[in-house]
C-alpha cells in the first residue's frame, strides 16, 4: 500500500516519525579511549555493508562527547543486544558516564571492551570515518565475531521491541 501523499514539506520531527516506522537492531558500539578506558554508546545505526570484505557501517553524532574517542581509536566492537539486555541499552543511551559499572564486560585484545551476553559480536578494525549531515559515519572490516542464539533486541517507534512469530 502506498503513502497517502508524498509530504515534500516536512519538518525534523516529521522525518524522524516516517523513520521511526523502520525496526532496527540495537547495539552497544565499544573502544577504549586514549587513557585507556572504555567508551560505549548505544546505536542503532548499524548496518551490514560487504561480505566481501567484511564491512560494517554505523554513525555517531558529531555533537556525542564520545566522537574524538572513536575517531582515535584503531578498532572498536559492534555488540548485538539480547532482547533480555534492555537495561544496558537504556544505560548506555543516558548522558552520565558511568555506562560500565552496570554491564558485564571483559577485555579483549588491545583492551577492547566486549559485552557479555550479547547476541553477537563484531570487533572490527576502522577503515574509514566521514561527516556526513549531523553525524559521522564509521566504516569498520570484521577482525573477529561471535554469535549467539539469544534473539536480539528491536527499536521500532521509539520503544524497544522483541521479535514476534514468523510469518
Amino acid at each position: 500500500m502506498a503513502p497517502d501523499r508524498l509530504d515534500d514539506g516536512f519538518d525534523s520531527h516529521t522525518l524522524r516519525q516516517a523513520l521511526g516506522r523502520f525496526a532496527t537492531g540495537v547495539t552497544i558500539v565499544t573502544t577504549t579511549a586514549a587513557d585507556g578506558s572504555p567508551v560505549g554508546l548505544t546505536v542503532n545505526s548499524f548496518a551490514s555493508l560487504s561480505l566481501e570484505p567484511p564491512l560494517v557501517l554505523w554513525s555517531l553524532r558529531r555533537a556525542s562527547a564520545s566522537l574524538a574517542a572513536f575517531r582515535a581509536a584503531p578498532r572498536f566492537a559492534v555488540n548485538v543486544l539480547a532482547e533480555s539486555q534492555i537495561e544496558l541499552a537504556r544505560g548506555f543511551a543516558s548522558a552520565h558516564g558511568h555506562h560500565f559499572a552496570a554491564a558485564a564486560w571483559l577485555r579483549g585484545e588491545g583492551g577492547l571492551p566486549l559485552l557479555a551476553g550479547a547476541a553477537a559480536c563484531l570487533v572490527c578494525e576502522t577503515t574509514a570515518y566521514q561527516e556526513a549531515g549531523d553525524h559521522e559515519l564509521f566504516i569498520g572490516r570484521v577482525q573477529r565475531l561471535m554469535a549467539s542464539h539469544e534473539p536480539p533486541l528491536l527499536f521500532q517507534g521509539g520503544r524497544y521491541r522483541r521479535l514476534g512469530p514468523l510469518i
